[in-house]
């Protein structure tokens, strides 16, 4: 796959999964299942690829393999590269979001504050050697930069800061601007909206200064791969490639222009009033697959998914891609800022701050609870006390006849 740097200044992050042929894991020592088989593919620099697929076919699979995420106990054979650099070489989880399908936040923090710690701990990466470079060439070149935009680059570099203008623009672009100091909340507090709930969780991660997204059943100038379950139309023309899969395998990936063009030389067309989204879906179904049947004058007989990605390794799309798989990635052409190296972001001591500055807005918040628990236990050791009030007892003769 090839992945981009977020900056426009930056070299290009070439990610490549060379061959992924196979992700096994043991439901138990008997059993041996097969979540992906033999999956290959490019994400091009700057596109946004949208992930499609029936429930269980692998697609949160693969992008926990894209990102350095999976289990553990999983067994993966294959290659995944950025740049040319294997996911041993570096820090995958730097490098590249991973947004789940659930939203795991902290009920009394608003939204915020949550993601303000987020940004407080992924830090600033290279964004400010970014920014020292872009400012040195257009000292170079004469170049005049825009005030807002050059105001607007340097405050989302700067380090150290408690509030940043990022997660201000970052609340804006998702519509969390109205929202904003109001708490997440859960089932047991009132907070933002079942809607709103999902946004945060993609908030938290593009804060940062990853390169790739991973979004799960949920963009920036990042590559991003996002898998979504039944987009509307309008949102399907937003992407620029679509992977298409099923029972572990790819179907189709390539360019969102030409994917009906594929389905049509299968023998299949999608309806003009028909979402493209929707047939995809179905046309890989047994069971609503019959109605796109494009030669009506030829008996039907159903098109299984095997058959599907067989007609796809035939087509042209994989032979290009076979070919750009076969071209290695030049490391030395990598910019030193498009990966990351480190697994912190942050000194210890800035990391232990940003926590105890959270735990500290926690306990303020929660301060009736905690006060009311200092009081029981108080209480409590206080009545324990007195049973060691009177150690000792006068017992005489006549008490020790009965």
């Amino acid at each position: 796959m090839a992945l981009t740097s977020c900056r426009k200044s930056a070299t290009p992050l070439k990610l490549a999964l060379q061959v992924l042929p196979k992700l096994s894991g043991y439901k138990s020592l008997e059993a041996k299942i097969n979540i992906l088989n033999r999956v290959s593919g490019i994400l091009k620099p700057g596109r946004m690829t949208l992930l499609l697929g029936p429930p269980g076919c692998g697609k949160s699979s693969l992008l926990k393999a894209l990102s350095g995420n999976l289990d553990p106990s999983l067994k993966v054979t294959g290659e995944v590269s950025y740049n040319g650099y294997k996911l041993e070489e570096f820090v995958p989880q730097k490098t590249s979001a991973y947004i789940s399908q659930n939203d795991l936040h902290i009920a009394e923090m608003t939204v915020r504050e949550t993601v303000d710690f987020s940004a407080s701990c992924q830090g600033v990466g290279s964004r400010e050697e970014i920014m020292m470079e872009v400012s040195r060439r257009e000292k170079e070149a004469g170049i005049i930069p825009d005030p807002d935009i050059d105001t607007y680059m340097k405050a989302i570099s700067a380090k150290g800061v408690k509030r940043t203008l990022r997660t201000d623009y970052i609340l804006k672009i998702l519509g969390l601007d109205v929202c904003a100091d109001t708490m997440v909340g859960d089932a047991m507090r009132r907070g933002i909206s079942g809607g709103q709930n999902k946004r945060p969780t993609t908030g938290e991660m593009i804060v940062g200064p990853t390169k790739a997204l991973f979004m799960d059943e949920i963009t920036n100038d990042s590559t991003a791969l996002i898998s979504l379950l039944q987009p509307a139309p309008e949102t399907f023309d937003l992407f620029d490639d679509i992977i298409l899969m099923a029972e572990g395998k790819i179907v189709y990936h390539g360019p969102r222009d030409h994917v009906l063009d594929f389905f049509e030389d299968c023998g299949f067309r999608c309806p003009k009033r028909k979402g493209v989204a929707d047939f995809l879906q179905e046309v890989l179904s047994r069971k609503d697959q019959a109605q796109y049947w494009l030669h009506t004058e030829l008996p039907y007989s159903y098109f299984s998914v095997d058959m599907f990605s067989m007609k796809f390794k035939e087509s042209p799309l994989v032979k290009k891609l076979d070919e750009e798989l076969l071209v290695a990635s030049d490391k030395s052409k990598s910019h030193k800022n498009a990966i990351s190296f480190s697994v912190y972001s942050l000194s210890r001591w800035e990391l232990f701050k940003a926590c105890m500055s959270r735990e500290l807005l926690l306990m303020r918040r929660n301060s009736f609870l905690y006060i009311f628990k200092t009081t029981q236990l108080i209480i409590v050791a206080i009545m324990a006390m007195t049973v060691f009030l009177r150690t000792r007892m006068e017992i005489d003769v006549f008490d020790a006849n009965y």
